[in-house]
């Protein structure tokens, strides 16, 4: 059985006792059991009898569809949220022209024990209300950062080599103009820091070839 491997930060390698070929769809499982068919990339490296090769989902799943469906998933669940919010809310008034008499409570009347027992579950009611309003906001703060990785670009993806080309050739341009003086530099780090980005550009660049290249 194929199993994947941790290899670099968001990145999973297929672990296989077999050779196979680039191109080729083999069956992946993760921790749970469940397979999934992925298309074959580079040998990355051989250890203890196993290969180890770079993939990619064959359904298309990726970073950004797994973003785009749990922003879908928790705008879900905000909604569903509010919608109990407000059903709270409105369960909440039961009651409410009576109550907006604003009459005493008549200890030792057949009445009161009614009466206490309506205050009781109105505010229980917008106790709940609050809850769900609370929860709404959670999910839906949730949703927006999910949202806004939807076109996110990382080392999981074959596309990573033009955008560390990119990132690369930003880096050094950022690095030669401090260096000439026509970029200004902002604090007494920042060309240190320019120089660190260019070499973390460097290394990502690298790896991503190493894992998607030709």
């Amino acid at each position: 059985m194929n199993t994947y491997s941790k290899y670099a930060p968001n990145v999973f390698l297929a672990k296989c006792n077999e050779r196979h070929h680039k191109g080729e769809i083999i069956l992946v499982a993760n921790k749970y059991g469940k397979e999934n068919e992925c298309e074959v990339f580079n040998l990355i490296y051989s250890k203890d009898d196993f290969h180890y090769y770079s993939i990619i989902r064959a359904d298309g799943t990726n970073a950004q569809t797994r973003a785009v469906a749990k922003a879908e998933r928790y705008k879900s669940w905000s909604s569903i949220a509010e919608s109990k919010s407000m059903k709270y809310y409105e369960a909440s008034k039961e009651g409410k022209d009576f109550l907006s008499l604003g009459e005493p409570i008549k200890v030792g009347h057949h009445s009161e024990k009614r009466h206490r027992t309506l205050i009781d579950r109105n505010w229980a009611r917008m106790g709940k209300s609050v809850e769900m309003t609370d929860k709404a906001e959670a999910h839906n703060a949730k949703a927006e950062y999910w949202e806004s990785q939807k076109d996110i670009i990382n080392l999981s993806m074959p596309e990573s080599i033009e955008f560390y080309e990119y990132k690369l050739e930003e880096a050094k341009m950022k690095h030669e103009g401090m260096k000439a003086g026509t970029i200004e530099r902002s604090h007494s780090m920042s060309l240190q820091y320019a120089k660190k980005d260019v070499n973390e550009a460097e290394k990502n660049l690298a790896l991503s070839v190493r894992l998607w290249g030709v």
